[in-house]
């Protein structure tokens, strides 16, 4: 009998810690960037308040409620997104904007796991790491996870580990971890049967069963975004209706065209246009699709959340055809496929200096000014459970305690406060702005504090 045990027989694959490895930096690396943003208050749009309504709605087995959407504005019926629900056990604990970022940052790190790991499987350890690295580092990621809060965070790991298991042959993984994508966003369901066509084209030569698997599952997810888009949301609208088809509306794929060639650039070159040569591009045609056909501007450009979903296709696509390309029988494309997986992590570095992990290396990053600490003292003179109306800047301080509403949106609602960032001087007089919104109500200014403004009404 051996002395040595079994545990000790067991040899370490060489790099199987680098993908949790690099996880764990990039939380570090996302969650930072993203929270002190916070503390700083430089939040960049409404959605944080917006998603921390819904998730408090949520947490205390109420109904998703966003009232910054509208008073009594059920979020399922803005965008379904159901998923949201998972993060109400950690709000419930820890009722704060912040554990909504911390999230969200978890969630694009722990997309890097399935990404390193299926690159290093492909490819080797040193390669799988540099596409490893060149996906966290990515401009998709760093945008998304400078962007305050969005549903799509769930989205991402799921795709990333989908694919992961479509390149390791295990197809019933792939689709099964496609299919909660239903759950994310109404319009994922195409790329759930997008997914499920790249299973089908993989399994195809080795698996019939699987392909009728995989029609089924693409027939499931559009049928889902068509009950969805259809009953479900205007079911939960107060309209009846889904409020986003009128941006479907007004343009085509060629207005604006030179926007999205840029963006189509910037998600194709640091690939070296090497993953147009995977089926696994397949993936992001649903996504590029309905951006560009939308008549909304913002949805074009590589700004925002819009294209994090696009980069784990693209990263395990270029997995995929640099392993094809270096069994190629051209000398010159199993050359450049060699050097591909370097080039794309440079790509990514390159660039990083402009992007938001670049804030890092700022001390301005780590420090919260006077004036945001005035801010934040007159904000807390809102007594918890008050209703007030606010715009971008006071929201995120306040949706965790009142009964936030937008500012000009509070319809029959009167505020008990109305909180303002006019730094830009777009209200105006605030008194008389607040005029305007409430014509029966007399308010008062009680605090300014470096270009924010409460109003109380009085009695």
């Amino acid at each position: 009998m051996s002395d040595e045990s079994p545990s000790k027989g067991r040899r370490r694959t060489p790099g199987a810690r680098d993908p949790y490895v690099l996880a764990a930096a990039l939380f570090l690396a996302y969650a930072t960037v993203s929270v002190l943003r916070f503390r700083r208050m430089e939040t960049l749009s409404w959605d944080l308040g917006i998603f921390e309504q819904a998730v408090r709605g949520y947490a205390h087995l109420r109904a998703p409620v966003a009232d910054l959407k509208g008073p009594g504005a059920n979020i399922l019926g803005d965008h379904f997104s159901p998923v949201t629900a998972l993060l109400a056990p950690f709000y419930r604990l820890f009722p704060t904007p912040v554990t909504l970022l911390i999230a969200q940052s978890a969630l694009f790190a722990l997309s890097a796991v399935p990404v390193t790991r299926a690159a290093a499987r492909l490819l080797g350890r040193g390669a799988g790491l540099a596409l490893g690295v060149a996906y966290g580092l990515s401009w998709g990621l760093q945008r998304a996870a400078d962007f305050d809060f969005h549903e799509i965070c769930f989205a991402v790991p799921l795709i990333a580990f989908s694919l992961e298991a479509v390149l390791a042959r295990r197809w019933r993984a792939a689709l099964c971890w496609a299919l909660p994508l239903v759950l994310v966003k109404e319009d994922l369901g195409l790329t759930v049967a997008a997914l499920a066509a790249v299973v089908a084209l993989r399994a195809r030569r080795t698996s019939r069963r699987t392909a009728v698997y995989a029609a089924g599952v693409a027939a499931f997810g559009i049928a889902a975004v068509a009950v969805t888009l259809t009953v479900v949301i205007p079911a939960f609208n107060s309209t009846g209706a889904y409020d986003y088809w009128s941006k479907t509306s007004g343009a085509g794929p060629f207005t604006a065209s030179g926007t999205k060639v840029r963006t189509l650039l910037w998600l194709l070159l640091p690939t070296g246009l090497l993953a147009l040569r995977s089926p696994l591009a397949l993936a992001a045609v649903p996504t590029i699709g309905w951006r560009f056909l939308s008549s909304d501007d913002h949805y074009w450009s590589t700004d925002w959340h819009y294209s994090a979903v696009l980069m784990p296709v693209l990263a395990l696509a270029l997995a995929d055809a640099v392993d094809s390309g270096r069994r190629s029988p051209r000398p010159w494309l199993r050359a450049y496929a060699r050097q591909l997986p370097a080039a794309a992590a440079a790509a990514a570095l390159a660039p990083t200096t402009a992007l938001p992990l670049s804030a890092l290396t700022a001390s301005a990053t780590y420090a919260k000014s006077a004036e945001v600490s005035a801010r934040e003292r007159m904000l807390d003179r809102i007594p918890d459970g008050a209703t007030v109306e606010a715009n971008v800047g006071p929201i995120s301080r306040l949706t965790s305690r009142c009964r936030v509403l937008w500012v000009g949106d509070a319809r029959r609602v009167t505020p008990t406060y109305i909180a303002l960032d006019n730094v830009s001087g777009w209200a105006g007089d605030p008194l008389e702005y607040a005029r305007k919104l409430h014509p029966a109500a007399r308010y008062a200014i009680t605090g300014v504090a470096y270009g924010y403004v409460l109003l109380e009404r009085q009695t």
